[in-house]
């Protein structure tokens, strides 16, 4: 695995590795710990969880990282400058705002919070700390998601006319979030990192099931309003037998089709789509039967470097905080989800009413975003 140009950078520079303590040795934190080893512009630190035990046995015999089960060990660490939070998403609220408030910086894995007042309150805070929080939105430093922002920031396949993702599987009912905020996240933060400069993803309307009494919604579809006025559609499922990730963003010029489990065409471009003609150029009557006409053309099958996700976001994260700005996928995105995860939450209990993002944040423009003793 080659090392990335961010991390090469700076050791070329000379710069000191900002010491990193991981937050959680459960399901994601063995491999933040495996990834951070990795990224030379990180010096791993510490390792933290409540069975420190299994901390230990993460770590493994030969290693100079240490396992512990007080937080406050890590904060009180001057050698500390960062910490990466693998916990559960209830948890995260504080445990970010504590490292946050011991001056550290902040990758954590998503959902930033279970709630839009509290992602708000940390954005904010960080931002008046001068510190970097960022999210783990880890699909979007893969390859196949670089190139489709690419190619749709650039104008190569014209006004986005359609979004359609599935991420399906028989998957590990969670015990703490249902399937929208264990799934969705993923597919609405490739769209926030996607979506033209300007282009904005403003209602949500959802639907779910829970078949297997499951007591949390197990399969949803949501229909997103952006701000063209374009619908992108994402389902979401832990119980098929099929595992499907495929995402399809259709354009006035070209279609994008990813499809992430195959490792032989995982980014394809189709010069095909519907024409319309254009108004005026014909009478009336004409134009009724000449309205749409179908283009077929080439498929172009862009070559994809072969770059491990997590290790981009490690370097990306080590290289936000060496050079003082904000992350690629910084708190703010990580509000943006949140945002439409609680609006998808909302509409899903209403029935799959149509619910305005705006309708859930509205009540942050009139109050402050850091309270005292909160």
């Amino acid at each position: 695995m080659r090392q990335s140009n961010l991390a090469r950078g700076a050791l070329a520079r000379g710069e000191t590795p900002v010491g990193l303590a991981v937050i959680g040795a459960g399901y994601w934190g063995p491999n933040l710990v495996r990834t951070a080893q990795a990224t030379p512009a990180l010096r791993l630190e510490w390792l933290c969880d409540l069975d420190v035990e299994r901390a230990r046995a993460v770590l493994g015999s030969y290693t100079t990282v240490r396992a512990t089960a007080s937080y406050q060990d890590v904060l009180d660490d001057p050698a500390v400058g960062a910490v990466a939070v693998a916990t559960p998403a209830a948890t995260h609220f504080d445990l970010v705002r504590a490292a946050l408030e011991a001056g550290k910086h902040v990758l954590v894995e998503k959902p930033l919070t279970p709630t839009v007042h509290e992602s708000a309150k940390l954005v904010d805070l960080a931002r008046r700390s001068g510190l970097v929080l960022m999210c783990d939105h880890t699909y979007c430093y893969t390859p196949a998601v670089r190139k489709i922002r690419e190619l749709v920031r650039g104008g190569e396949i014209g006004e986005i006319q359609f979004v359609d993702s599935v991420r399906i599987n028989l998957g590990l009912v969670q015990p703490d979030v249902d399937v929208l905020w264990d799934l969705a996240p993923h597919d609405l933060s490739i769209l926030d990192h996607v979506l033209p400069e300007g282009v904005t993803m403003d209602a949500v309307a959802a639907s779910g099931a829970d078949p297997i009494d499951a007591g949390r919604l197990c399969m949803a579809h949501l229909s997103v309003w952006l701000s063209t006025g374009v619908m992108a559609h994402v389902h979401v499922n832990w119980l098929s037998p099929t595992k499907i990730r495929t995402t399809v963003i259709g354009g006035s010029r070209r279609t994008i089709v990813w499809d992430d489990l195959n490792p032989v065409q995982r980014l394809a471009v189709y010069d095909r789509g519907v024409d319309l003609a254009p108004a005026g150029s014909l009478d009336p009557a004409a134009r009724h039967q000449a309205l749409i006409s179908y283009r077929v053309g080439d498929v172009l099958v862009p070559a994809l470097p072969e770059r491990e996700a997590l290790r981009e976001v490690m370097a990306e994260f080590a290289a936000a905080i060496g050079e003082g700005r904000p992350a690629r996928t910084d708190g703010g995105a990580g509000l943006r989800v949140v945002a439409l995860l609680e609006a998808a939450s909302r509409s899903a209990a209403a029935g799959g009413r149509l619910v305005p993002v705006s309708e859930v944040s509205a009540h942050e423009k009139h109050r402050p975003l850091i309270e005292e003793n909160a």
